[in-house]
């Protein structure tokens, strides 16, 4: 497939930044390359592309990382790329890199995490003050009867009792389950009960747009069917919400946590020990749990945003995004791996006006901001009138995720906000990453939308669909040799991970997305290559979707597709087969709307819900979501060869 010149990409697009020199001179690259002794840059690309072993020992050493029983060996790829054992003997605990690496390096005192509230009040902590309170919690942990290997989730906004539970749990040597804080109860008792949760960690409520969201009543309705949850940990967001405690399984944050001694011992783990469980969506069956290690995500995290996007001791990152999803655990690792501190974000951003998140930005001192494209295209809307007053002298990047740009969002953000002299550090990667396969940097010249080329260590590539190499065309994004951050796995599934990631090109990771890239070696993303709806930068899969649905008396069968949205990239449109003598109303129609809504919360809810007769289906009975797609919408319908009922195009069409 060559470039459609048609398409939202620049492809041919001019270079609009060129890297400042002194930037280069003092980044964090330049350094590591220097230590190394390597002359150049692409010299360095090559040989940590190429030298798996001593890149990852190199790295593991520029972060400081701290072991309390070092590696034989980096890696051991004995059974494969798809499944190395990393850092192989050492004992540690990623927590002592995080926090009382830096006080003891005498930076105690400085600044470790700040949160503001959509009310406007702000919480700043000190890596000295976050380390006790982060200990007080692990001791109330500890008090329960929680320990190494127990699975806890955490259900809260991005709030100070967040950061502290999360750090909490690792330093017991826990495993983590962040959550989605809109999620409703049907997505989590999925993540629960396949995970077998023994803790359950949440905020009463949290408040949207000036009115408070009742949480704790979705997770009483989850855990109600989630056996294996034995304690129920609940912090007051809101004071005046009440929220019953439930004798013998509920307690309050503040009741169990404050009392406890500022003094723990963290838990000595296994590297390659699980640390963090995060459930993402594919195109079929349920959710996958990506298993992270101690010395995987984080390390991978760290090195992004030290090595890409040039983050530095005592700098701070403000990536907008929320806990269940890859980038909060991401930006709470990777900062303060990096010494770095934290700036997290209660709310809309938004709310009360559309000033709010620069007022932010500028306040706080961001040096490094994060977002997704979707934002800046809803807040563009409102013209520059809302970034009057805001100082962004300090801010020395902003990062994107999430989603592909268009050059329009991509050029109003590097004007306004950059002043077109810094650079937009386009990221993407994923979850089963641990981060990114390919950044922007401060070293390489930028066109609008696209990506400076592989993070540092990744042999990434596009191929066509023998697997060959190809330039200046669309094909799959891969990675050809294995990093310390890819996923051990998928919870109970090793079968799965293999077949979704390294079937269809032998020792080759197959990502899912389209890529490209062009005469000059810049990089695109194209959207991905498989059917997984993406929500305002939220990802789930039509199975999920399907299953809610299904689970109606109502409804045969159902196809849930995503569509394309100006803002948030698409929405969830889904198709329904009806029981016969079930008549097609606007009451069901309401009712199965509801349903979806409830279960995965507002912000998936879907644009439409339609009734066909029949649903397009290969001749082994699996429903062809392209085809329903594109149907759908007009398109193309591309190869119908394993199309089993032709007629199922005229019912989507006619669909009601």
């Amino acid at each position: 497939m060559t470039f459609d010149k048609t398409t939202t990409y620049p492809f041919g697009q001019q270079i609009v930044w060129t890297p400042n020199e002194k930037w280069v001179e003092e980044s964090n690259l330049t350094a590591f390359r220097r230590k190394e002794g390597i002359e150049s840059y692409p010299k360095l690309l090559e040989k940590a592309e190429n030298e798996v072993e001593w890149f990852w020992d190199a790295v593991c050493r520029d972060l400081g990382i701290v072991f309390h029983t070092p590696y034989s060996k980096i890696v051991d790829l004995s059974e494969g790329y798809a499944l190395p054992k990393w850092c192989v003997g050492a004992r540690m605990n990623i927590i002592e890199s995080c926090l009382s690496r830096w006080i003891n390096e005498g930076l105690g005192n400085k600044l470790a995490f700040a949160y503001e509230s959509e009310e406007g009040s702000t919480t700043k902590l000190s890596f000295l003050e976050l380390e006790k309170e982060v200990n007080k919690c692990a001791n109330a942990l500890r008090s329960i009867g929680l320990k190494k290997g127990d699975v806890i989730a955490l259900f809260m906004p991005m709030t100070p009792e967040l950061v502290i539970s999360f750090l909490a749990i690792v330093k017991i040597g826990g495993i983590l389950l962040p959550l989605f804080s809109g999620f409703g109860s049907q997505a989590i008792v999925m993540r629960l009960n396949d995970a077998q949760a023994k803790a359950f960690i949440c905020a009463n409520g949290n408040m949207r747009r000036g009115k408070p969201y009742d949480m704790k009543g979705i997770v009483d309705e989850a855990v109600s069917d989630s056996p294996s949850v034995r304690h129920v940990i609940v912090a007051d967001r809101f004071p005046g919400m009440k929220s019953e405690l439930r004798e013998g399984r509920d307690l309050d944050w503040h009741t169990l946590v404050d009392c406890q001694s500022p003094i723990c011992e963290s838990e000595i783990c296994d590297a390659e020990d699980p640390l963090m469980l995060i459930y993402t969506s594919g195109t079929t069956g349920k959710p996958k749990g990506a298993v992270h290690t101690h010395c995987g995500f984080p390390i991978k995290a760290a090195q992004d945003l030290k090595h890409a996007m040039d983050l530095k001791v005592g700098n701070s990152l403000f990536w907008f995004t929320d806990m269940g999803w890859m980038m909060g655990p991401w930006e709470v690792f990777g900062a303060l791996i990096c010494g770095s501190a934290l700036v997290f974000f209660d709310g809309a951003p938004d709310f009360p006006d559309p000033g709010r998140i620069w007022r932010v930005v500028s306040e706080h001192k961001v040096t490094h901001f994060g977002l997704s494209p979707t934002l800046i295209r809803s807040l563009m809307g409102h013209g520059t009138e809302p970034l009057r007053g805001a100082d962004f002298t300090h801010l020395r990047a902003v990062g994107s995720t999430g989603s592909p740009w268009d050059p329009e969002g991509w050029n109003w953000l590097f004007r306004n906000v950059l002043d077109s002299k810094k650079p937009i550090l386009n990221y993407s990667g994923g979850t089963e990453v641990s981060g990114g396969i390919l950044c922007g940097n401060f070293l390489t010249p930028q066109k609008p939308c696209a990506l400076s080329g592989p993070v540092l260590g990744m042999a990434a590539d596009v191929v066509d669909e023998s697997g060959k190499s190809i330039r200046n065309s669309i094909g799959e994004l891969v990675v050809r040799k294995p990093w310390i951050g890819m996923t051990r796995g998928f919870w109970m599934d090793k079968d799965r991970y293999l077949e979704t990631y390294w079937s269809r090109f032998a020792n080759v990771w197959l990502h899912g997305d389209y890529a490209a890239v062009d005469e000059d070696g810049l990089w695109y993303i194209l959207g991905r290559s498989d059917a997984t709806i993406k929500v305002a930068g939220k990802r789930v899969g039509p199975a999920e979707v399907e299953a809610i649905v299904n689970a109606d008396e109502a409804v045969i069968e159902s196809a849930a597709i995503g569509v394309p949205h100006p803002m948030k990239d698409q929405e969830i449109v889904v198709f329904c087969v009806l029981r016969p003598g079930r008549l097609p109303t606007e009451e069901l129609r309401k009712h199965l709307f509801e349903t979806v809504t409830s279960g995965l919360g507002k912000a998936l809810k879907p644009k439409a819900v339609y009734f066909c007769a029949q649903l397009p289906k290969t001749r082994n009975s699996k429903i062809m979501h392209r085809v329903v797609k594109a149907a759908h919408l007009g398109e193309k319908l591309g190869d119908l060869t394993s199309l089993e009922n032709i007629d199922a195009l005229s019912a989507i069409r006619e669909a009601h």
